[in-house]
């Protein structure tokens, strides 16, 4: 049965839950004085819950992240709001064909309070003219066509389009909340700041594959602010800062440390991987990436089990493109290293899923991601090729 998402704050629980029908479970986003906290499942029976009971299984089920905030609250010692910066900004949505998921995220963009920052809409390569239709109903955003394909052409378009000093970047299939952008911007107060990135949760968990990918972790990175850096943070694993579907940058990135590699992620061969590689260049080259989960938006996953394959294994072709560019085109060995450590690990639950030991991945999808490491070098060289 579907999985419920809901949104609530400890202090201010419903009478009663909606939006539950036909749903034997719920993920609950669990909030202290307004702010993402924690996480918790709950099971929804055939009784209405509501009220103390409510509370109470809240409690019973929350994390440990929830009870850590919940406890800094209790205590006084909430962290204080950061002051934000006053940079113009611009929202950057890269799209193609997928105007229903467009639309909401629009609809999202403009619940914004954030009067006099741009938003711009990249069509990327698109098979018809529904999106120019679509943004023609939002008279404030521009609309700007990229006929190349690829995620991070439509990327770096949107960099040198944009009128703000820093571009946030989301997907088509997301939806922000209210102070997503301005929650963003307050991390750049430090100069050495050249990214921030924000929480992501499920939009919604109808189907299989969405509650297992989000079982999987989904685009959470947790629901501490982290500070990333260099000098403790090995820049290989950059992809731990962030995600591109919440993720702003300062326009000068691409003077600093170069634009998005263009035969990498959607729309290309590797099929992923342009966020990861652009998090781990600006830490290489001395910069800062901040994690904000009060940056908060909403990610609708794939709903099907073949999108879900494509999408795991797609991360293993593109996460060994990025190690090939470092190896070959950058002379750096951290790449070769991670390789070695990745596979060292998948080989081990190869031979636990062939004895069919107890909590052993699935061998067809184990085989799968496999082999989408090993196509990667390949697929990256003739990716660079074709973009060429």
């Amino acid at each position: 049965m579907a999985t419920a998402v809901l949104d609530l704050d400890i202090d201010a629980l419903p009478r009663s839950l909606e939006g539950v029908e036909g749903c034997d479970s719920a993920l609950v986003l669990l909030r202290v004085q307004g702010r993402p906290a924690g996480q918790a499942v709950i099971p929804l029976g055939a009784a209405e819950i509501g009220g103390a009971d409510l509370k109470l299984l809240l409690l019973e089920r929350a994390d440990s992240s929830f009870w850590e905030a919940w406890l800094r609250g209790r205590l006084g010692m909430a962290p204080s709001v950061r002051a934000g910066t006053q940079a113009q900004a611009t929202v950057a949505i890269c799209t193609r064909d997928r105007t229903e998921d467009l639309a909401r995220c629009l609809a999202s963009l403009q619940a914004m309070p954030d009067d006099g920052q741009e938003i711009l809409v990249i069509d990327n390569a698109p098979s018809s003219e529904e999106t120019r239709e679509l943004v023609r109903r939002f008279p404030a955003i521009r609309y700007v066509r990229e006929d190349r394909p690829g995620l991070d052409v439509a990327r770096n378009r949107a960099l040198r389009e944009a009128r703000g000093e820093i571009v946030a970047f989301t997907d088509d299939d997301a939806s922000m909340d209210r102070l997503w952008l301005r929650t963003l911007l307050r991390n750049f107060e430090d100069p050495l700041v050249m990214c921030a990135t924000g929480l992501t949760m499920a939009l919604e968990l109808q189907t299989g594959a969405q509650v297992s990918f989000q079982r999987c972790g989904g685009f959470v990175r947790g629901f501490h602010r982290m500070v990333f850096d260099a000098a403790v943070h090995d820049p290989m694993l950059g992809w731990q800062a962030g995600a591109g579907v919440s993720m702003a940058l300062r326009r000068a990135v691409v003077e600093r440390v170069g634009e998005f590699d263009e035969a990498l992620d959607a729309g290309t061969p590797t099929q992923a991987g342009g966020d990861s590689d652009m998090f781990r260049r600006i830490l290489k080259a001395g910069f800062r990436i901040v994690y904000d989960p009060e940056a908060l938006n909403w990610h609708r996953h794939r709903r099907s089990d073949a999108e879900l394959k494509r999408q795991l294994v797609g991360y293993e072709i593109a996460g060994f493109a990025v190690f090939s560019r470092t190896l070959l085109f950058e002379g750096d060995l951290g790449g070769a290293a991670q390789a070695a450590r990745w596979l060292g690990r998948e080989l081990r639950g190869l031979v636990r899923a062939i004895m069919r030991r107890p909590g052993a991945p699935a061998l067809d999808l184990l085989l799968s991601r496999i082999g989408g490491a090993l196509m990667g070098p390949g697929l990256y060289l003739h990716s660079r090729r074709r973009a060429r």
